[in-house]
């Protein structure tokens, strides 16, 4: 009997033995390259590690988007089959080890299955996750709020680079060295979004003047004076906010694909979803209550008015899309983070700029394949995207006369991306029109 239970005993620590080995095989940094399309590579650096509980946990970067990693939602490796889930991401992943123990042979699906091999990295192989020559520092905006702020350094005046949607400061990593020969140069990751303070997505706390509020207590902490603002698609919004409200504490501003109804509320054409939220908030202040006859005739002669506005066009919204097919299933595609709803929700009108503005527009955007299987559709897509951005410049050219307007051909919606040289050099010319800061 006794000499049963040792057997049990040796077999039980010999199967404990094989896990940890088998651990210990697969655990370390691996690196691979996806294929999206063609010329369209992202590097993406696996990193696996022994959990508390003793079981594995993997942190994923794709050190071409950001430096910031996601976590695997479940991670497994039964030798030699290796299998993790990125949920946030609707990612999922599965490979073989190779029997020397330094390649991973697998695919990647989120929506479609791409192949993902990776390699063991070694310390002279190994990818730098954020090559990017910054500084890094944490500055308090609001309480219990702090931002993350890269620096990049240079000379000259300062300029503050703001992201659109998604996006952390790490966005602007390959494009800010370009600048910081002339300027100094900062980028600001707003709340909710990377390693920046996420309070809770409510619209107080993520309206477009609060945002910009953050923008403006940035400045004041790092004591720029009169620096230009630059901000990219969503940072329009801030953009246009400090613009109007605070126009004395910068010398300029520059949309970067960002000129769309946050930033520029088109007075003629209206925007559905600026007036559908106007028209909400109009709806929740016709309550029963000890307010004047006279007040809330009123306020429902406005909500008629925002009524019949927003009818329109609604109608003018379902007909630019009877010809443009719905969007992949949500499980297919990554879910907004809730900051970002907050952020839609918490838009305002802007109808005029009180501060020097460059405004760049990809006119048209440089749709890629999409929809290339199916011509009606991509006609479709072409012309709403036409009449929006068209829409948009008149708006500018109307409301904001002073406003520089430029339009790239072709370009993509990150445009300092697509078209970096287009985008310094109409940068470059705006900010030497500029009074120097005294």
């Amino acid at each position: 009997m006794q000499h049963r239970v040792m057997n049990v005993v040796r077999l039980m620590a010999f199967v404990l033995f094989s896990l940890a080995l088998h651990a210990q095989e697969i655990a370390g940094t691996w690196q691979g390259t996806l294929n999206l399309k063609e010329n369209e590579k992202l590097r993406i650096v696996l990193q696996i590690d022994k959990a508390a509980d003793g079981g594995l946990k993997g942190t994923v970067y794709s050190i071409d988007q950001r430096p910031d990693p996601d976590h695997t939602t479940t991670l497994s490796f039964a030798n030699p089959t290796l299998k993790f889930t990125i949920d946030s991401l609707h990612v999922s992943y599965e490979g073989v080890l190779s029997p020397d123990g330094n390649t991973i042979t697998g695919t990647a699906t989120q929506g479609s299955p791409k192949p993902l091999n990776f390699e063991r990295a070694t310390k002279e192989t190994a990818w730098k996750i954020d090559p990017s020559p910054h500084t890094v520092q944490m500055i308090p905006v609001d309480k219990d709020v702090k931002l993350e702020v890269l620096d990049w350094g240079g000379t000259g005046r300062p300029l503050v680079l703001l992201t659109g949607l998604g996006n952390n400061a790490h966005v602007f990593d390959k494009f800010a060295p370009k600048l910081t020969a002339n300027y100094h140069v900062y980028g600001i990751t707003r709340r909710g979004f990377g390693v920046s303070s996420a309070p809770i997505p409510d619209a107080t706390n993520y309206t477009a003047a609060r945002l910009g509020e953050d923008v403006l207590a940035v400045i004041d902490a790092l004591h720029l004076n009169k620096p230009v603002v630059a901000g990219h698609s969503v940072a329009g919004e801030e953009l246009s906010y400090i613009g109007n409200a605070h126009p004395e504490k910068i010398a300029g501003l520059i949309y970067l694909d960002a000129g769309y109804p946050y930033a520029m509320y088109d007075q003629v054409n209206g925007n559905f979803l600026i007036d559908a939220i106007d028209l909400r908030q109009q709806l929740n202040q016709i309550l029963p209550g000890p307010t004047m006859a006279e007040d809330q005739m009123k306020a429902l002669d406005g909500l008629i008015a925002n009524l019949k506005l927003v009818e329109k066009e609604a109608i003018v919204q379902r007909q630019s899309m009877e010809d443009i097919p719905p969007p992949p299933p949500r499980g297919s595609r990554p879910s907004p983070p809730p900051a970002g709803l907050a952020i839609m929700l918490g838009q305002q009108r802007f109808t005029s700029i009180s501060a020097p503005a460059l405004v760049i527009f990809a006119a048209p955007h440089n749709l890629g394949q999409r929809m290339k299987d199916d011509p009606k559709a991509r006609a479709a897509m072409e012309a709403n995207d036409k009449r929006n951005v068209e829409d948009q410049i008149a708006a500018f050219e109307r409301q904001a006369p002073s406003a520089h307007v430029v339009r790239i051909p072709n370009a993509d919606h990150y445009v300092f991306n697509s078209n970096e040289a287009d985008v310094l050099r109409e940068m470059n010319a705006f900010i030497s029109t500029l009074p120097a800061a005294n």
